[in-house]
């Protein structure tokens, strides 16, 4: 975990969208969500629908301090095309788990979630989005998953993990998502470098 004053220097006054997909590991995001609005930055935290399912978006609006987007019809904070807007606004994008559909969607361009939408509108040149890949240890190494991982990559997606563990279906292997500290510390990081 980067040191308070080293998180608060790299994080105070940015936005941060984490994007949040249906994985068990979720519950694991709402310490980056904390962390990272304690160090001062402004996270507005976007789910799917599956996600919901595992951690509810009151949990992200009480630790973010911000409505949580969980539809792309549902206009939140203004009646502007909100995943655009909000594309333009943030200073780097976390999707944390980011489940093997997710990785699937963001290799083919599909946008049928709220949060593929608004990453689709983030513009990778300037600004850094971070997938944190988590799924069992079989859906990892499947060949298609390696495809979609090898193209994200090429598009300028970057990735955090995943690390080797113990998994929610009682085996150990590749696919655990990384644990907070980590996500912390590569999102200040991204931040850092300056892309935005």
């Amino acid at each position: 975990m980067p040191d308070a004053a080293f998180l608060r220097a790299a994080m105070a006054g940015k936005r941060v969208l984490v994007g949040v997909t249906g994985g068990i590991a979720a519950y694991k995001t709402a310490t980056v969500v904390s962390r990272l609005a304690q160090a001062g930055a402004e996270v507005t935290v976007a789910m799917t629908q599956a996600a919901t399912h595992f951690v509810t978006p009151l949990t992200f609006q009480a630790l973010s301090g911000r409505p949580v987007y969980t539809s792309a019809w549902e206009h939140v904070e203004s009646s502007d095309p909100q995943h655009i807007s909000l594309a333009n606004a943030v200073s780097a994008v976390l999707i944390a788990p980011c489940t093997m559909d997710c990785l699937a969607k963001l290799a083919t361009g599909r946008t049928d979630d709220v949060v593929t939408l608004i990453v689709s509108a983030v513009d990778r040149e300037k600004t850094p989005v971070l997938l944190a890949p988590s799924m069992n240890r079989v859906m990892w190494s499947q060949k298609s998953t390696q495809r979609n991982v090898a193209q994200l990559v090429e598009d300028g997606f970057g990735l955090v993990g995943p690390d080797d563990g113990w998994q929610a279906c009682r085996h150990v292997g590749t696919g655990r998502m990384s644990e907070p500290e980590a996500l912390i510390a590569a999102v200040a990081k991204a931040t850092l470098a300056g892309k935005s």
